[in-house]
């Protein structure tokens, strides 16, 4: 028998380390190639290895995860958390050293949060799908936020700072994740009509609501990574000073958690499709507000609405494929969702650069938030699984 209350702080706590780890090596991994004398053109093939993995074995880690269980997907990935330390700490003195570590990190990374997800997913009611997705996603932000502060604490005050002492306390943080592996137990659920192993990603594309949850969260995904561009660009082209640039980047993070701590609430109170198109909507009026000349007060509380507004998608599509996929094919499902979020990262900024080439920053925060209404009223024809 799973001890409930176990199992959900030992997921959560799963969660936030696995984002911690993920945060402190990945940025400590680019000082040690700028120490290298890596050219910083060169710096998106490292960052490249990372995601490269995960584009290709995404869905096949999903099926695993529905075939053997999420504690065994989980297990591995957090065995390679502290693999990806040692590499880049054995490593690390060479740049084919930092893609490997680079490229182990990935996989690890995929292998970790494709278990959690499907564990939600299989441990969760349907009236209580969305706060669990909300209190995991609050989970994993809390983590990527902790992150960048052990840089601080292991790496100095320097430009470059010393990275092995960073690598180091990344390999402790990634033992403990790998033991608190243990103290998870895969879920036990019931297969449906004894066809789910052979569930592909067709059949799971024809599900009602899934191509739109799908869509939804790639471009939701894919405004969170233009913000986090642009807004220092939009500041450095109106001559805003790097420290409100910081203070706005806080605020976005911060609202994010918070629509993510009381995303249930929020849910029930509203209805789940109506605050999802209200957060795209929400989000978009922020992001267009943003990219305007307007007062500092102005600003501040626009990137405030943005953030809250993008904190929801996420959550909210990870609830709506875990209640449209089959219960033994929700591995599968959450690994597309991973797969389609990763190559939205990859074309939709690109896109957008191109579309919006010639009016600078504000111009794809501008074609961003047109994107992001895009999307709101596509979300309208999603189907309401629940009340």
């Amino acid at each position: 028998m799973i001890n409930a209350n176990r199992q959900v702080w030992a997921l959560l706590g799963h969660a936030t380390l696995t984002q911690l780890i993920t945060f402190v090596l990945r940025p400590a991994t680019t000082y040690r190639a700028l120490e290298l004398g890596v050219p910083a053109s060169w710096l998106g093939v490292l960052s490249g290895s990372f995601a490269l993995v995960p584009l290709v074995l995404a869905l096949p880690a999903g099926h695993i995860v529905d075939r053997l269980g999420e504690r065994r997907v989980m297990f591995a990935g957090s065995l390679l958390m502290c693999a990806a330390g040692t590499v880049l700490l054995a490593l690390g003195h060479t740049v084919p050293g930092l893609v490997a570590g680079s490229v182990v990190l990935g996989t690890a990374h995929l292998g970790a949060i494709v278990g959690q997800q499907a564990l939600v997913a299989n441990s969760t009611t349907t009236s209580r799908m969305d706060s669990a997705f909300g209190y995991y996603t609050f989970a994993a932000s809390l983590g990527q936020a902790a992150g960048p502060l052990m840089i601080v604490a292991f790496g100095g005050t320097q430009a470059i700072p010393d990275t092995t002492p960073i690598f180091q306390a990344g390999i402790v943080v990634a033992i403990a994740l790998f033991a608190l592996t243990f103290a998870i137990e895969s879920t036990r659920t019931e297969r449906g009509p004894a066809t789910t192993e052979n569930v592909g990603v067709r059949q799971l594309l024809r599900l009602p609501g899934l191509a739109g949850a799908l869509l939804t969260a790639c471009a939701v995904l894919a405004a969170v990574d233009i913000s986090l561009v642009y807004l220092p660009a939009l500041g450095a082209e109106r001559g805003i000073a790097s420290s409100l640039i910081g203070t706005l980047l806080v605020l976005r993070a911060a609202s994010s958690m918070a629509s993510r701590f009381f995303l249930g609430r929020l849910s029930e109170a509203i209805g789940r499709r109506r605050l999802l198109i209200l957060s795209i909507f929400g989000a978009a009026a922020g992001i267009t507000v943003a990219a305007a000349p307007v007062p500092v007060w102005l600003l501040l509380l626009a990137v405030t609405v943005a953030g809250f507004g993008l904190g929801v998608g996420q959550p909210l599509t990870m609830s709506w494929l875990a209640e449209s996929a089959p219960p033994g094919a929700r591995g599968r499902a959450m690994s597309l969702r991973l797969t389609g979020n990763r190559a939205g990262q990859v074309i939709i900024p690109g896109a957008i650069g191109m579309v919006a080439a010639g009016l600078g920053a504000a111009g794809v925060l501008w074609v961003t938030a047109a994107g992001l209404a895009l999307t709101g009223v596509l979300a309208r024809n999603l189907p309401v699984n629940r009340p």
